[in-house]
């Protein structure tokens, strides 16, 4: 894995393709966000980006680089939902299909705009069935390309610029919090963010049911955690991804854990005070702040919201009081 080589200027590549194609989102403040934690706060809005989630930027990324032959062949992955979206949508895109093992419980609005952006969706079981065994299992069948949801340098690269037009936007922060599933968002938004402030403090959110960043940088290695249910389903994986780990550990100042409450205590904050809707995954870092998990008061704080994909019965069930 060419884990030195992913810089800024991958990173900066990746925007390249992406302009034009993807949104630059929206950086939303709040004076009342603000006043609670008694500093400056951005949200960088990536509920707004194209198919709902940061997921796009990578996919593209990564499909808009494939040879003519690779194009023919197609591209095979597996994911909880937005990645599976953002594959689909970027194949289409690019004139190439895409097969995509999703977990059975996954959001059947995720299943469902999957199949809408014309990907073939395959279920497994995430509890008991090896993802990584049957995604390689199906791409060596079709010859179709793995292309894999955060563990992959495009996709690290891809996921970056939105860190990088945070910055562009917002110049110097103290701190950026960063939603944290594989890490693909972490690795690339951590890197494009040093970058260009080396003292900016990043952080890592994950669920407390699903600890592995956490335990894993603790060890100085990639822990594998059991995988336990979640309000946050994007981020209910058992270990950091190999690339995103040896990226993002030495860009990182810790990892903090929100609970479900917490989680959707953002998700109400941010649709009640902000208008936003956002999926559970895509509050985490959010979650972290206003559950006073970080002391921010006088800082310049960036905070992804990393998707919205989350349907109206459920967004309603979890955020009525």
């Amino acid at each position: 894995m060419r884990v030195s080589r992913i810089d800024e200027i991958d990173i900066e590549a990746a925007a390249a393709r992406l302009r034009g194609v993807a949104h630059r989102t929206p950086v939303l403040t709040s004076s009342q966000l603000d006043q609670r934690l008694g500093g400056r706060i951005f949200l960088k809005a990536e509920n707004l980006q194209r198919m709902g989630a940061f997921k796009f930027r990578g996919a593209y990324n990564r499909v808009s680089t494939l040879s003519p032959a690779e194009q023919a062949a197609g591209v095979v992955t597996s994911s909880s939902g937005n990645h599976a979206q953002a594959l689909a949508l970027a194949a289409r895109l690019c004139d190439t299909r895409a097969t995509i093992l999703m977990p059975s419980d996954a959001p059947a609005s995720k299943r469902a705009a999957t199949r809408s952006y014309g990907g073939e969706v395959v279920e497994f079981d995430r509890y008991t069935d090896d993802r990584e065994a049957l995604t390689a299992a199906l791409a060596e069948k079709l010859g179709a390309t793995l292309v894999h949801a955060y563990d992959d340098p495009s996709i690290i690269s891809g996921a970056g610029t939105a860190g990088l037009e945070l910055v562009e936007e917002t110049g110097e922060l103290d701190a950026l919090l960063v939603c944290t599933g594989g890490g693909g968002l972490l690795a690339g938004c951590g890197l494009a963010v040093r970058a260009r402030y080396p003292d900016t403090r990043v952080y890592g959110v994950e669920p407390v049911a699903s600890d592995d960043w956490q335990r894993s940088l603790a060890a100085g290695r990639r822990v594998r955690v059991d995988v336990v249910s979640t309000v946050a389903d994007g981020q209910q994986l058992a270990t950091p991804g190999e690339l995103n780990f040896a990226v993002a550990r030495d860009l990182l100042a810790g990892i903090l854990t929100v609970t479900d409450d917490e989680v959707v205590d953002a998700m109400r904050f941010l649709f009640e005070r902000m208008k936003l809707v956002v999926e559970p995954s895509g509050a985490s870092a959010l979650a972290a702040l206003l559950a006073g998990k970080l002391d921010v008061r006088g800082l310049r704080v960036g905070v992804t919201l990393s998707g919205g994909n989350i349907d109206a019965g459920r967004f309603a069930s979890l955020v009525q009081p």
